[in-house]
């Protein structure tokens, strides 16, 4: 079976379970629903609306399915809406002071232009949310997932209040006058390329500029939440749906929602908050050890930094893995056991379209997570055979300069 059949014949819901199964409750509360600028734009070229994080946003589109969404962007490339997403810019000659007090990033040693996937930490060292901060001259500029929106202004804003007591200079502005416009794929560049009249091979992925395209000034960071090249693009208010229009108008483009978002995401390793990273699994656990950097772990400063150096120093008892799973697919929860013992659950798990298997994620007790190590995953009462393999699951499509 292709890839692209094997895609869809799978259902959006199957897709969309583990991104939106947390938030979807989020509506139950009764709230309003949150509408980005581009809605109505989605509505008007079928998006199919569902909520998620509290926001209305598009799962799919009625001109592709979510498989076929998925194969286009690992061959083409694809817009997302992810205006939902919560962006903030930090100010004041202490920013980055503050900053690494908050989070366990080296940005003190992060070139200007540069971004970093980070963690906020709690006092135990778990894992508040993640984020990715870019360093410009004069700001940083900070995104963080909208599902922990209100919890993350709260704790940063009583550590900042605290800081700022101290005579710490340092201010918080919430980026709302701008929507946040992904496009995805390894045709994006070409795309870009193609609107601001220049060559992008060199601006790395992970690098963040200020641009005009086509009169619009923007800020465009050279990263994604896909595993493919690709670029996040904040644009005014008042340009989003004309700026959104522009890039659709190119044939190697087509509209992308929540439900490919997913199973692109999962293929590329990358962890959704929620449901691969909590407050009670720290960044070691996670392995995302690499996202401090070594000043960091010997010098520490961060909330969580005595629990995660002693980590660093003897290890974890349980660690983050890839599976590839035989039968039906593992979805988040679903009990993991070697030779009978249980030692650990699901996390993410989706069919994946670009490999034909079906893939998950999930934590397990140290010494059965080396790639290669057979397990089995209970799904719907039945047990079956598991591989712990290394991710990504499909090689990335970063840009390297």
């Amino acid at each position: 079976m292709s890839a692209l059949k094997f895609a869809k014949a799978l259902p959006a819901s199957t897709f969309a379970r583990s991104a939106a199964q947390r938030a979807y409750s989020a509506a139950a509360t009764g709230e309003a629903l949150k509408k980005t600028v581009l809605h109505d734009y989605h509505v008007e070229n079928g998006g199919k609306m569902v909520p998620f994080a509290g926001w209305s946003m598009p799962v799919q589109y009625s001109n592709l399915g979510v498989g076929a969404s998925h194969n286009w962007t690992r061959n083409n490339a694809s817009v997302f809406d992810v205006s939902h997403m919560l962006a903030t810019r930090i100010t004041g000659k202490d920013r980055v002071k503050f900053y690494e007090t908050i989070t366990v990033a080296d940005i003190e040693n992060l070139p200007v232009g540069s971004s970093t996937l980070s963690v906020f930490t709690n006092e135990n060292g778990g894992i508040i949310d993640d984020t990715i901060i870019c360093k410009h001259q004069d700001s940083l500029y900070v995104v963080s997932n909208a599902g922990c929106a209100d919890k993350d202004l709260a704790h940063i804003r009583a550590h900042l209040k605290a800081f700022q007591n101290k005579g710490g200079d340092v201010d918080l502005k919430i980026i709302d006058d701008h929507q946040l416009i992904a496009i995805q794929g390894p045709k994006a560049a070409a795309v870009i390329e193609e609107l601001v009249g220049k060559s992008l091979q060199d601006f790395p992925f992970m690098d963040g500029r200020f641009m005009t395209i086509k009169g619009i000034e923007c800020h465009v960071a050279r990263s994604g939440y896909t595993g493919e090249d690709g670029f996040e693009i904040s644009v005014p208010n008042s340009d989003a749906v004309e700026f959104t229009k522009m890039l659709i108008a190119d044939p190697r483009v087509e509209l992308a929602g929540l439900g490919a978002r997913d199973s692109l995401r999962l293929e590329a390793g990358l962890c959704l908050y929620g449901n691969d990273l909590d407050e009670t699994t720290t960044p070691v656990e996670a392995g995302l050890t690499w996202t401090i950097g070594k000043r960091r772990r010997a010098e520490g400063g961060f909330l969580g930094a005595e629990k995660i150096q002693e980590q660093l120093k003897n290890g974890v008892t349980r660690r983050r893995i890839g599976l590839v799973v035989q039968g039906a697919p593992a979805r988040e929860g679903a009990p993991i056991y070697a030779n009978g013992e249980l030692v650990g659950k699901v996390t993410s798990g989706c069919p994946s379209p670009s490999t034909k298997k079906n893939v998950a994620m999930g934590y397990v007790k140290n010494g059965v997570h080396k790639s290669g190590t057979e397990l089995e995953v209970e799904v719907r009462g039945r047990k079956q055979k598991a591989v712990v393999t290394k991710m990504p699951f499909v090689p990335a499509g970063y840009h390297k300069v």
